[in-house]
């Protein structure tokens, strides 16, 4: 997969699912990332192919959950991003969900206590011999392109040596999220110090960070220099936000979102969750749509709180 001049749907927890892949593939993301799945729960899946959607799912032994879902139209671009401290067990999740998506992750980056404590996510920042072994592992034995996403380290000199020790596993490109782990939300995002990475590799180097609008892309790649650009919050608030022509009203896209959700039988869960993640961003979740949508039990309900039963009847009657 060539990881030059696109516009990347960044991965993000309980959002990224198919649903959202979809819709922002539809408005211009040329690369959409999965949300991170760790491995131990990837390896107690069974690869299942649902013939009533159209879709390959890893379902989860036991609970019978589908812990990942895709389908033949993302293939070529979906990449499946995973949490991981040991380069044996990312190999075996790896090989469960390879031959259906378009390049491997493995992600640096997190900050979360859960993956600290795991020895996964930020936690990988300082141990480089590990993140080798992991990446190496994986180069040698898939034939499907491997990447990762790290954040930035104490001082720009240390992310540019590691960067530069991550490259020489052979990964096809290095996303660069420009805050530090103790950083928040808040904190703006060091695009100068990405522009460092940057400058060092000769892999493509891909920066995230404060995207919100079309003119931020553009404005990213200027100063930091790098040809593609991954977008996490800006496209969950509004996935829109890849297309060249503007952004479209909000109300529009969330209708689009539920809708795609219903066609892919998405967790309800997971629905849910990102809808308040769009309105509390829009609106307070005070507000009676909010509280609708907490209340809401099943994909029925979102699709009557959204107008969208006809659609939903539809679906239902032509599978």
């Amino acid at each position: 997969m060539d990881y030059h001049n696109k516009l990347i749907l960044a991965p993000m927890v309980r959002v990224g699912t198919l649903p959202l892949r979809l819709l922002s593939a539809e408005y211009g993301a040329d690369i959409t990332y999965g949300e991170e799945i760790i491995d131990h729960k990837i390896i107690k899946c069974d690869r299942v192919v649902n013939e009533y959607l159209g879709t390959t799912d890893l379902v989860e032994k036991g609970t019978q959950s589908v812990v990942f879902r895709t389908c033949p139209e993302e293939r070529d671009r979906v990449v499946f991003q995973m949490g991981t401290s040991d380069a044996i067990r990312a190999l075996k999740a790896a090989q469960l969900v390879c031959d259906d998506v378009a390049a491997v992750d493995i992600n640096m980056g997190c900050p979360r206590s859960f993956s600290i404590s795991g020895g996964m996510g930020a936690a990988l920042l300082s141990k480089p011999e590990i993140i080798h072994d992991i990446l190496r592992t994986l180069k040698r034995n898939l034939n499907t392109p491997v990447t990762c996403k790290i954040r930035l380290l104490r001082t720009s000199h240390d992310t540019v040596e590691l960067a530069r020790r991550i490259e020489k596993t052979g990964v096809s490109a290095l996303a660069v999220h420009g805050r530090r782990v103790p950083d928040r939300p808040r904190d703006p995002a060091k695009w100068n110090e990405i522009a460092d990475v940057v400058a060092a590799l000769s892999i493509p180097v891909i920066p995230n960070g404060d995207v919100f609008t079309y003119e931020d892309i553009v404005r990213i790649k200027i100063a930091t220099g790098a040809s593609s650009v991954m977008v996490a919050r800006g496209a969950l608030w509004n996935a829109s936000i890849f297309s060249p022509q503007g952004k479209l009203p909000w109300e529009e896209v969330k209708k689009e979102y539920v809708r795609k959700s219903i066609l892919w039988d998405n967790e309800v869960k997971s629905t849910k969750h990102t809808l308040k993640e769009m309105i509390m961003h829009h609106s307070c979740l005070g507000l009676e749509e909010g509280k609708a949508v907490i209340k809401s039990e099943t994909l029925a309900d979102l699709a009557k709180l959204y107008d969208e039963e006809d659609y939903f009847q539809f679906i239902n009657e032509s599978r």
